[in-house]
């Protein structure tokens, strides 16, 4: 990992700040790449000739009694809550610099930033701190809290280990080109990414489509005003709105793209299909909504669903499962998308590939393996979606 953010609310950070974000960051590697494959082998000799499992959950079962389960679990968990720790102090100590800079930069205004102070966060939102992050991502702690962006956008450079690209933007860039590919005669004018918190994935749909008025949506004032200001850092202009995907702030037929990135499965399934709604309300004929999650339970083998699950029992991310077992084509037709207009598409990451080897995974039919979803070192991302017509 790089220890530079790589825009204007970059830390000042001491070596020993450095080598301890290095060590974490190394540490979720380990955990990601070896231990989970020691894991799987272990499965595979121990568990999986014995037995005919159709499920991840009965996979998830079968190896809760297993030592080396017990230990990827516990690593894992401690790795997660040491990201956050990793960087909060050191968010702290430059509280006051944060704060200066968030403003100077607010003030050149490129973009825009509305916020609402009436605005009523959802308690499925509040009632835990998605992901370990404490303080979750509203920011409802003193301290670094106050500006959880900050908190978020180095703990996401720690969390990463350096598989999400130089700008942690590579699911963005993937996701734009993946629309730009399929849909060639599709001339964007506004694209919406919902759930953005500090815009990592947001501001490559305006690199990739440079004449596009570009929005971000979140429930998060703190995380939208560190967005706000990071855009303008990096000279990218864009719009920030503290906004509910269930309501959102556009007239009918008005938007050509709707994006989300690892987003809805932070919702009840109720939600989900509200937002699917809106999605679709908003859209103009023509347009696309495209979302990047973890692959549909179903696609996978039932070990690469349990180990994909692994979330939802234990990151505190109830609603993961629950979405997953859902058909993304039901999801997408009930909410009144033609059913023949479903894409999918397993693609590697755009950064770390050229344009013909990420042009041709665009094209071919989606295909699904252990590396589909899985942050690893041979990750590829999920996406699916519909066009309006």
């Amino acid at each position: 990992m790089n220890s530079k953010l790589g825009h204007g609310l970059d830390l000042n950070k001491t070596q020993d700040q450095i080598y301890k974000e290095k060590f974490v960051s190394s540490l979720r590697a380990y955990v990601l790449n070896d231990l989970a494959n020691d894991m799987r082998q272990d499965f595979e000799k121990n568990i999986a000739s014995d037995n005919d499992f159709s499920n991840g959950f009965e996979v998830h079962k079968a190896m809760q009694g297993r030592e080396i389960f017990s230990r990827y679990s516990s690593i894992r968990c401690a790795a997660q809550e040491m990201v956050w720790g990793s960087v909060i102090d050191e968010v702290n100590n430059n509280i006051e610099y944060l704060r200066e800079q968030v403003e100077t930069y607010s003030k050149q205004a490129e973009g825009s930033l509305k916020l609402d102070p009436d605005f009523e966060i959802p308690k499925y939102y509040t009632s835990l701190d998605i992901h370990l992050m404490p303080g979750n991502y509203e920011g409802r702690v003193q301290g670094a809290n106050s500006l959880a962006g900050s908190v978020y956008d180095n703990g996401f450079n720690v969390f990463a280990f350096g598989a999400m690209g130089e700008q942690f933007n590579d699911i963005g860039m993937s996701m734009a080109n993946c629309v730009r590919l399929k849909f060639p005669d599709l001339k964007p004018e506004t694209i919406v990414d919902v759930g953005c918190t500090i815009g990592h994935n947001t501001l490559p749909w305006k690199q990739t489509f440079p004449s596009a008025e570009i929005y971000g949506l979140d429930l998060a004032a703190s995380c939208l005003q560190y967005a706000h200001a990071r855009a303008e850092a990096m000279n990218i202009k864009a719009h920030f709105r503290q906004a509910s995907a269930q309501a959102l702030p556009f007239d009918d037929e008005s938007v050509d793209v709707v994006f989300s990135s690892m987003f809805l499965h932070e919702m009840p399934v109720k939600e989900i299909r509200k937002f699917m709604n809106e999605a679709h309300r908003v859209l103009k004929k023509g347009g696309v909504m495209i979302h990047m999650e973890l692959p549909p339970n179903d696609s996978l083998t039932p070990y690469d669903a349990f180990y994909l699950d692994w979330d939802s029992y234990y990151n505190n991310e109830p609603f993961y499962k629950t979405f997953r077992d859902l058909g993304y084509r039901d999801l997408c037709s009930k909410a009144g998308f033609p059913e023949d207009a479903f894409f999918e598409s397993v693609m590697p990451r755009y950064t770390y590939v050229s344009n013909d080897i990420f042009a041709s995974a665009i094209s071919a039919d989606a295909s699904f393996d252990e590396n589909t979803g899985r942050l690893s070192d041979g990750i590829q991302w999920y996406g699916f979606g519909s066009q309006k017509k």
